[in-house]
């Protein structure tokens, strides 16, 4: 009689939360669809393009999430009261219509539904991948950052305008403006390499995770100091680049490498340095370095 009592208890379990997912689905499919067209074909704000690593960065938290599956199962069903609190806040940011509340409700009623089946263990185990979904939610938090990296922008313009002098080119520096040739090329937020600080940093976090990497303190904290050197440094030569192909009328090139497929080329080779960089670190540091 015990065995038979069990079944239903199971049913209506799978059943919750087969109706649980299909809900998400229904109300974040269209979101998440949105998210990645605007991605792929550049066609959302500029500052939501800042997040298109949730290309790579979504997907990868779904696996460890369902990777993490047995483990979730064995903890035992609590809820915490904070879930109930996330769950009401992330439900009335949806309703809001409002963009970036809507973008915000995802993570939070993710984190919500965490807590509330698992209490803090199944939030504690989902907490990466949650970190990951966060990240990769498109916010104004770009837009917000840029007035403050106005001292990065010139150190690009005048390290990228000293390489091109040195090269014999008659550069004219003026704050984030370099002047080739008559023509101007400015160094704005997204040109100074901030998106692309956002994808290493965001890929970074992912590599340190799936290398194990973070369990060492020394080689972690190394790893981010070289992805942030290595995108400082790879945006200089790309100004570099771009003004030297604007000032001499190379337009074809120019916008090759600002608005076309050359950019993709780019950073994905800034990613691979990121691969090389960890690669070393892991050779020349071992575990025990913590």
């Amino acid at each position: 009689m015990q065995y038979r009592s069990k079944i239903p208890v199971a049913i209506e379990r799978y059943l919750f939360d087969g109706l649980l997912i299909a809900l998400l689905l229904i109300l974040y499919a269209p979101l998440l669809i949105h998210w990645c067209d605007g991605w792929l074909n550049k066609n959302i704000s500029l500052e939501h393009e800042y997040f298109s690593h949730g290309l790579i960065g979504l997907p990868f938290a779904a696996y460890i999430a369902w990777k993490h599956r047995q483990e979730w199962h064995q903890l035992p069903n609590t809820t915490h009261p904070l879930g109930i609190a996330l769950l009401v806040l992330g439900g009335l940011f949806y309703l809001t219509g409002q963009s970036e509340l809507v973008n915000l409700s995802f993570p939070i009623l993710l984190t919500a539904l965490c807590l509330w089946f698992k209490g803090i263990p199944g939030f504690r185990l989902q907490s990466f991948p949650l970190l990951l979904a966060f990240l990769a939610t498109p916010t104004a938090a770009p837009y917000l950052i840029s007035p403050y990296i106005l001292p990065l922008q010139r150190f690009i313009a005048a390290t990228a305008g000293f390489f091109l002098t040195h090269l014999g080119m008659d550069v004219t520096i003026s704050g984030i403006n370099l002047f080739v040739g008559g023509r101007i090329v400015e160094v704005a937020p997204h040109c100074a390499g901030l998106k692309m600080l956002f994808t290493n940093l965001y890929v970074g976090l992912m590599l340190v995770y799936w290398m194990d990497t973070w369990k060492s303190t020394k080689k972690t904290t190394l790893f981010f100091l070289g992805t942030i050197f290595i995108s400082v440094s790879a945006n200089i030569i790309r100004n570099a680049l771009l003004t030297f192909f604007h000032g001499t009328s190379r337009d074809q090139a120019f916008r090759w490498l600002h608005d076309s497929w050359g950019g993709d080329v780019y950073a994905a080779g800034m990613l691979i340095m990121l691969v090389v960089l960890l690669n070393c670190l892991e050779q020349y540091y071992p575990m025990k370095d913590n």
